[in-house]
């Protein structure tokens, strides 16, 4: 059972979008706090990231990752930054250690969240990257290296594979029986 979940666990490949290396990052930056009430997709592309690199959005291509430090997503979670960051293709983050809240509620989202103790340390921007769930490792393509991570547990693990805990429960609902035709 173990190795069939793990063998449907989306497959991660991607550069290094972008390396958030301090601790205790408040993923609200991405977007500016004054910008937290935004819903518009397009709108929280368009704004995201600008502080930092204003051409993120035309850099990024899907699959890239995100990669933070200890305590990534610390403070008060919103979820439009990274509602943002999913829909420019961002597939996963992987980071030294998350806010409990954070990754609780990103996780249930079906937005892989990958605790790597030593990950900001061993990568550089854009390198390629790739999650191998069956050896429970980074391996970074570019500098010819690999990182073990922390495995998610086995429910967060269908989570992911179902795409969110939506998905997940509609998923484990018994099929409707008809009536008699």
């Amino acid at each position: 059972m173990v190795t069939d979940t793990l063998s449907r666990l989306p497959a991660l490949r991607g550069r290094v979008a972008w390396i958030f290396d301090e601790d205790d990052y408040d993923i609200d930056q991405i977007i500016g706090v004054k910008n937290i009430r935004i819903q518009d997709l397009d709108e929280l592309c368009r704004i995201s990231m600008v502080s930092y690199d204003p051409d993120f959005q035309s850099a990024v291509r899907p699959g890239d990752l995100l990669v933070g430090g200890a305590n990534f997503g610390f403070g008060h979670p919103h979820s439009p930054p990274m509602k943002a960051m999913r829909h420019m293709g961002i597939g996963a983050v992987i980071a030294e250690s998350f806010s409990p809240t954070y990754y609780r509620g990103e996780t249930a989202m079906g937005f892989p969240q990958i605790a790597c103790p030593g990950i900001v340390a061993a990568v550089a921007r854009w390198d390629e990257l790739e999650v191998d769930w069956t050896a429970a490792c980074i391996r970074n393509h570019t500098q010819a290296t690999a990182l073990p991570f922390e495995m998610p547990t086995l429910t967060e693990q269908k989570l992911l594979i179902h795409g969110g805990h939506l998905n997940y429960l509609l998923g484990s609902l018994p099929e409707p029986t008809l009536g008699k035709e």
